[in-house]
């Protein structure tokens, strides 16, 4: 079979099934049709609820410093006395020790990144939308909401 009869049997299957639509801000209610999440089907996205996730990662990462790092120093402590001893358990209780901190030391990392994304997200939302509040209008003047350049486009 040539490239071009596999090409065009896949465009037909693809044409006889549904197609694919993407929804923005929207969940299909009980009955399956679409339920706008927004007054006028714009995304939307909530300042607050952005803020509290940001608050959250701020917190797990507070606690994961606090309760992380509770036995460290114990740890160390023994490793330190089984490998004096002579014991090869010292040795690989400072490989899991180190490797403790390693993997702490990321994860507290990774949680303040998604906070601070959090937090620049929030901004740069909030100017990008303010840009598009106040760039566009219609011809009339009426201002131009993302639903409305998305009717002008279809």
């Amino acid at each position: 079979m040539s490239f071009e009869q596999e090409w065009n049997q896949q465009k037909d299957r693809a044409a006889e099934e549904q197609p694919v639509r993407t929804q923005l801000n929207q969940t299909k209610n009980s009955s399956g049709h679409g339920k706008s999440g927004g007054a006028d089907g714009d995304l939307v996205v909530r300042d607050g609820q952005l803020g509290k996730i940001g608050e959250m990662g701020r917190d797990l990462r507070g606690r994961l410093s606090t309760y992380g790092d509770h036995a460290r120093q114990n740890t160390f402590d023994a490793s330190i006395e089984l490998f004096n001893d002579g014991l090869d358990t010292g040795s690989a209780l400072t490989e899991l020790h180190d490797a403790w901190n390693t993997k702490l030391q990321t994860l507290k990392e990774a949680c303040a990144h998604i906070s601070n994304h959090l937090d620049y997200t929030r901004s740069a939302h909030r100017k990008d939308e303010d840009k598009i509040v106040t760039g566009m209008t219609s011809i009339d003047g009426k201002r131009m909401s993302l639903s409305r350049i998305y009717e002008y486009i279809k």
